[in-house]
């Protein structure tokens, strides 16, 4: 049914904007008057989703590729021409309005049957497909001077089309509009009173929406349950020695470095998804690094004390309680280049007690990081450094935020309506709670990792870089390597990883996993939901691998408890967290996972 406001619905509506325009913007200057410092500190360090950067980037270009343009604008303009027509008969009730054009398969911004059924709002969406398509061909025909450069064009313009949506607009959005009549706009107002909440709990740079009910979990309760001792800490992180539950257990136990930019608990949620709780059921004694959120007092916190008093004295703590039976690491994302990098390290100490590595969606070559990279340039990273010294931190919330906007319809804009259009709450979703559960990153350790990695690729090169006084080759790292890439990852894209893992000597088992960076990792085998891809025979190009490898159903963690298990050693009694010699210093999962910003 076509909505319809009366003017009492009308008045009540132009009330509540008035109401809400008026909160907002007292609420930004509230935010402006304590923002830390002056001058540069109060340039957003998020980039400005809009045409002029998008001028910017299209103005410095090669050439025009005309035909291909006049082509396409040619068939726009029968298209528009075609819509027109369809919507006057639609609206004369000669006919139902037949599609012009329609949205991809799995867009759900206009799922709600009044973008078809409804002659105006079916215009509205039509019109709005057809010109972002306008734009689309206008930045395909531009011969960029690079690809960096063409990808970075393409990134703002896709945020550019998918923030005018009609479907991010109260006035324009079916939904939304009934949730007016309905309600007789109590919807604002509540939307209203979400906003101002999270507004409150942003940073200045970055909007920080509510993606899951708050209140819905507790750590230790029904996130990160899994029983074990925190058994080391020092400044950097507290480890955790996880209770066995089987009564046997391989020698050899298994390390878990997660990222530093997020929570560790990622792998170990609830009992039907924790990574963590799987494993030791398996017989692996495991070790969590859990890292601190760290503030301003540890602003000149380096990368290499990630390295040095990280995962080497989480190596040296565990061999203390363990004795001299080494380890096998696991890194996660952020936490697998560390790993990398004090791989490297140890083996040019000729220090072997890493006895395999296992790499979770790793970057370890940078020359294509996928579209964060259109975040990163020598521009950017100015004022991302001018920040950062000033607060003595990188602020968890931005990232958050930045990682958001690379599915920003799925992880932004759906929210945006969902909060504060229709004035819904967040339900409650584990993965969401954990990824609103920002950290912040050391000021120095933020400018150095983006710089000599993202920018400069230098963990690519033997000998580029330097940590503690030694130079850092992945070529001298010859333990087996398991890497785990995951089909549709958009934060590290599958193809990427996999050039990562060419650097390494040792053998290389290569596995692609479906899904993305959390669900594709996260994929138990009782649930088994996506398959992975293996190539028994290898290849060294990421295309070839994939054009002869088999797809297995089910999870990846079967092929890598296999693969774990030959390097694990023989069973033994199993161990317990704690002793007299080296006490407990609290239960798991310790006190640094619940520092929240």
């Amino acid at each position: 049914m076509p909505v319809e406001m009366t003017s009492e619905d009308q008045a009540r509506l132009n009330k509540y904007l008035e109401i809400y325009a008026d909160a907002f913007n007292g609420m930004v200057r509230e935010a402006l008057a304590r923002n830390p410092g002056t001058g540069d500190a109060q340039i957003p360090v998020m980039p400005a989703f809009d045409m002029e950067k998008l001028k910017a980037l299209v103005g410095d270009y090669s050439k025009v590729n005309v035909p291909v343009l006049l082509d396409k604008q040619a068939a726009l303009m029968q298209q528009q021409m075609n819509l027109w027509q369809n919507t006057s008969r639609a609206m004369m009730g000669l006919e139902k309005s037949e599609a012009t054009v329609a949205e991809e398969k799995g867009d759900q911004r206009f799922k709600d049957s009044e973008w078809n059924d409804n002659p105006v709002y079916s215009y509205i969406k039509q019109a709005y497909l057809l010109n972002s398509r306008l734009l689309t061909n206008i930045v395909d025909s531009i011969e960029f001077k690079d690809d960096k450069q063409a990808q970075k064009a393409r990134f703002y313009a896709r945020q550019y089309i998918n923030a005018t949506s009609p479907s991010n607009m109260a006035m324009t959005n079916p939904e939304v509009c009934r949730e007016i009549l309905e309600t007789r706009g109590e919807n604002l107002v509540k939307g209203m009173e979400n906003f101002m909440h999270d507004l409150r709990q942003s940073p200045i740079e970055a909007l920080k929406i509510t993606q899951s009910d708050p209140d819905a979990f507790c750590l230790g309760e029904n996130l990160a349950i899994t029983p074990g001792k925190v058994i080391f800490q020092n400044d950097l992180l507290q480890l955790i020695q996880y209770q066995a539950s089987t009564k046997q257990v391989y020698e050899r136990p298994l390390l878990l470095v997660p990222p530093f930019i997020n929570k560790f608990y990622i792998m170990d949620l609830d009992e039907k998804k924790s990574m963590v709780r799987w494993l030791v059921s398996q017989g692996f004694t495991v070790f969590m690094v859990s890292w601190v959120n760290p503030d301003a007092s540890m602003a000149e916190t380096r990368f290499e004390d990630y390295i040095v008093n990280g995962i080497v004295a989480a190596v040296d703590a565990i061999e203390e309680r363990t004795g001299k039976n080494g380890v096998n690491a696991v890194g996660y994302c952020v936490g697998g280049t560390v790993l990398a990098v004090a791989q490297a390290w140890l083996r040019a100490r000729d220090d072997r007690r890493i006895h395999s590595c296992t790499f979770l969606t790793t970057l370890t070559e940078f020359s294509d990081p996928g579209e964060l990279g259109a975040y990163l340039s020598e521009e950017t990273l100015a004022v991302l450094e001018t920040n950062s010294k000033i607060k003595g931190i990188f602020d968890g919330r931005i990232l958050a935020l930045s990682f958001n906007l690379l599915r920003e319809n799925n992880l932004f804009w759906s929210y945006f309506v969902s909060n504060y259009l229709k004035g819904k709450d967040p339900v409650a979703f584990d993965i969401l709670y954990w990824n609103s559960d920002s950290t912040h990153i050391p000021a120095a350790t933020f400018a150095w990792y983006v710089r000599n990695l993202y920018l400069e690729n230098l963990l690519a090169e033997p000998s580029g870089l330097d940590i503690a006084g030694v130079p850092i080759d992945l070529g001298r790292i010859d333990t087996p390597s398991y890497f785990l890439s995951t089909l549709a990852d958009h934060i590290v894209p599958w193809k990427s990883s996999f050039r990562s893992s060419r650097l390494f000597k040792g053998p290389v088992r290569f596995v692609l996993g479906g899904s993305g960076h959390v669900a594709g990792v996260i994929n138990p085998p009782d649930v088994g939901k996506y398959a992975h891809w293996l190539n028994e025979l290898g290849a060294e190009d990421a295309d070839a691998w994939q054009a002869g490898a088999k797809e297995v159903p089910g999870s990846w963690w079967i092929d890598w408890k296999a693969w774990l298990q030959e390097h694990s050693g023989k069973l033994r009694a199993a161990r317990k967290a704690g002793s007299a010699k080296h006490p407990a210093l609290e239960d798991a999962p310790g006190s640094y996972v619940k520092v929240r910003i």
